[in-house]
């Protein structure tokens, strides 16, 4: 006698109904009521929940035993509500949603495909060298293959046995009832430890110990192409981990690039800092920068051409090559002036100065009354460098919040 019938009227069979039976009618029911058959019929798609509810209940014999002992609300207090999605249980139901039934409601159905194994990662460090003439990498990495004395077995043939106790789950799901409340668990199987699958030691595979997999060491050919971005992942497909019952997994490289020395990189553009001396600055001169590909570029700062400090220029395709297409980008040359060092100048080279740069710019001139008192420059320390450093930092903005140069907005009176 069974508490109620809700699920079994659903699928419009009694309640001693058997597996065969169970599984005729929803098949029967599901093709009917599928939401990609009736797509303007929401009552239908209601009818394919419930029927789907149903048949995942009564299809389990623990789910049924606890429903027809004590009812849709006995699965609830015993944690087994929820349950798997409608579309979920049509497509495993139906083979993954392919073939005919695939073919006749179309692509609507979630196709959940075949299980594969876990996809092995790595970083590959690579130099701006690397990235700007391309390279080819051999990576070694150890992986799981699957054991080719017993084919992925772990016994001889017809010695693995699936474990009775869990009917090869490898978990075992228990109950207790405590008052009105029932517990429900899962535990390891102890008849199999939790590999769903038993074998006598004599019958195992001496040469994975019944593992089923060893471990193989694979060199692969890492292509680095020219211009590759950071962050750019390599896939190498089916060559990670192999497990028997599903496909095998991937093998992922990521490019990370190495900091330089010499350059800093921004999509396709290379930027460099150029130190010159003054003489150079100002009256020219040629500079020479190492290229990443051992060539040597001759820098001409032409006479007259006057360099500031900070200053920025730019060399047109000597960037770095753009990926896939090779297209180059562009140098980026930021120029720091050295000073020469304090009195270097004799009185006679200063009145030569003096008679080559422009004048010294002018002073405002001082009030006839004005109380004048001089004063000399000193050498600061590190402590003073930061307190100055700080000072100018705070003199980005005024008192009152503004940036300097800012305009400010006054407001008018009504």
């Amino acid at each position: 006698m069974v508490k109620e019938t809700k699920f079994y009227n659903t699928l419009g069979v009694s309640p001693g109904a058997t597996d065969a039976e169970l599984k005729s009618a929803y098949k029967k029911g599901a093709l009917k009521h599928h939401p990609d058959k009736n797509a303007h019929n929401p009552e239908a798609a209601e009818k394919f929940k419930e029927l789907s509810k149903a048949y995942e209940v009564l299809s389990d014999p623990q789910k049924r035993q606890l429903y027809d002992q004590y009812g849709e609300e006995g699965l609830e207090q015993g944690g087994m509500g929820g349950g798997m999605a409608a579309e979920d249980l049509f497509a495993q139901f139906f083979g993954g949603g392919g073939g005919a039934f695939g073919s006749m409601f179309g692509s609507g159905m979630r196709d959940t495909g075949p299980k594969k194994a876990r996809t092995i990662h790595h970083v590959h460090k690579v130099s701006l060298e690397d990235i700007y003439r391309g390279k080819v990498s051999k990576l070694a990495l150890q992986k799981s293959i699957i054991c080719p004395a017993c084919e992925g077995r772990g016994g001889k043939e017809g010695a693995v046995k699936t474990c009775t106790g869990c009917n090869g789950a490898g978990m075992k799901t228990m109950m207790r009832q405590m008052g009105p409340m029932i517990q429900r668990f899962q535990t390891v199987c102890p008849d199999c430890q939790g590999e769903g699958e038993t074998v006598r030691d004599k019958d195992r595979c001496k040469k994975c110990s019944g593992k089923k997999t060893i471990i193989e060491r694979k060199v692969l050919h890492v292509h680095v192409d020219k211009g590759v971005k950071n962050g750019h992942k390599i896939e190498f497909r089916g060559e990670g981990d192999q497990q028997p019952g599903v496909l095998p997994g991937d093998v992922q490289f990521e490019i990370e690039q190495k900091p330089h020395p010499r350059f800093q990189r921004k999509e396709d553009d290379l930027f460099y800092h150029a130190e010159i001396d003054l003489l150079t600055a100002l009256a020219g001169g040629v500079i020479h920068i190492e290229h990443l590909d051992d060539r040597w570029l001759s820098v001409a700062v032409e006479p007259g051409e006057v360099i500031s400090p900070g200053e920025i220029k730019m060399i047109r395709g000597q960037g770095m090559p753009s990926f896939r297409h090779h297209d180059f980008g562009n140098l980026y040359i930021q120029f720091d002036v050295k000073m020469p060092p304090s009195h270097f100048n004799s009185p006679e080279k200063i009145q030569m100065l003096e008679s080559i740069l422009p004048p010294r710019q002018e002073q405002p001139a001082l009030p006839g009354d004005a109380m004048v008192e001089d004063y000399p420059l000193e050498d600061i320390d590190a402590s003073g460098q930061r307190r100055a450093q700080g000072a100018t930092n705070m003199d980005d903005e005024d008192e009152d919040g503004v940036p300097r140069g800012a305009e400010r907005m006054q407001c008018a009176s009504q």
